[in-house]
């Protein structure tokens, strides 16, 4: 069977400020071992902000 369907895990992207969960993206955990950390847009701070990947 081909696995290379089910290297990419969807992910949430939390905001360093508020906490909100703002984003989904896409992460292949066999290439890709550390946490991911994306300068975003936060709706609810109102401005550019770190968003870190959240635990599920």
């Amino acid at each position: 069977m081909a696995q290379g369907k089910f290297t990419e895990k969807l992910i949430r992207l939390r905001c360093s400020t508020c906490k909100h969960v703002n984003y989904t993206t896409r992460k292949n955990k066999k290439l890709v071992e550390r946490k991911i950390e994306l300068k975003k847009f936060c709706d609810w701070c109102r401005k550019q902000t770190v968003h870190k990947e959240a635990k599920k």
